[in-house]
């Protein structure tokens, strides 16, 4: 392209795929969405009548395009070949730089019926629709789902969660601060309460207090309904005053 011309919106974004070097058996090309159908069905009719894959890619706060939707293709001989030419086949890669606040792509489900599902994935992971797709809907995330995951602004634990108080402590963002334990956490604090009870029993040392409002035998274990957080938060340290006091 001639340095005098300017290029067209979106064909020379700056990212990654276009500071590295070049593929050993691939060449790059990028493009506008005005241009992609043009494009692609040039390399079609050129021989490049396998599409690969179609993914998508985010840069957010790049300009002109934040996204690109990115195409590879292959094109193999037509005619007897040896294998070194079977094996080294001609790739493409093509980068369609697309604008977040006009995230439209014509599709190409027409000419490769396998860009079908790989374009409504990009739909529902990018939010980057295909004009002329003929079943445009999400794939994976349910249909009211809010937002588009892959996106690199989406929040890490989801809209709703976000939108959440955070628990007190780490990596228990489905527990509320303060519940009292249940399940094998609970029957394991139990039995380890039952134990400590029985052989206090067994030195004479039994708690009354604990006896009666369980309404048991000295050694038995309060059951899970009947334990408050805060009985639950104090029998580990009375557990562990108990192992000092039999040393």
């Amino acid at each position: 392209m001639p340095s005098s011309q300017a290029p067209p919106a979106g064909a020379t974004a700056l990212d990654p795929t276009a500071v590295r070097p070049d593929i050993a058996d691939a060449r790059i090309m990028r493009v506008t969405p005005a241009q992609i159908r043009a494009t692609l069905e040039g390399l079609k009719n050129d021989g490049f009548a396998m599409l690969l894959d179609v993914g998508g890619a985010d840069y957010p706060g790049r300009e002109p395009a934040r996204f690109d939707v990115v195409y590879h293709l292959l094109k193999m001989p037509v005619r007897v070949a040896s294998v070194a030419e079977v094996g080294t086949p001609e790739r493409v890669r093509v980068l369609c730089g697309v604008p977040e606040n006009a995230a439209v792509v014509p599709t190409v489900s027409d000419l490769w019926p396998s860009a079908d599902w790989a374009e409504r994935e990009i739909f529902d992971l990018y939010g980057i629709s295909f004009s002329g797709h003929p079943d445009m809907r999400r794939i994976q995330m349910p249909d009211d789902w809010e937002g588009y995951p892959l996106r690199k602004d989406y929040p890490l634990r989801g809209p709703a969660h976000e939108r959440t108080p955070r628990p007190s402590f780490a990596l228990k963002s489905n527990v509320a601060a303060g519940t009292p334990a249940s399940g094998r956490t609970a029957a394991a604090l139990q039995k380890q309460i039952a134990q400590a009870r029985g052989r206090n029993e067994f030195h004479g040392a039994a708690d009354p207090a604990a006896t009666a409002q369980s309404g048991k035998t000295p050694g038995g274990a309060l059951t899970g309904g009947a334990a408050t957080a805060e009985q639950l938060a104090q029998r580990p340290h009375d557990l562990n005053q108990q192992k000092d006091d039999t040393k």
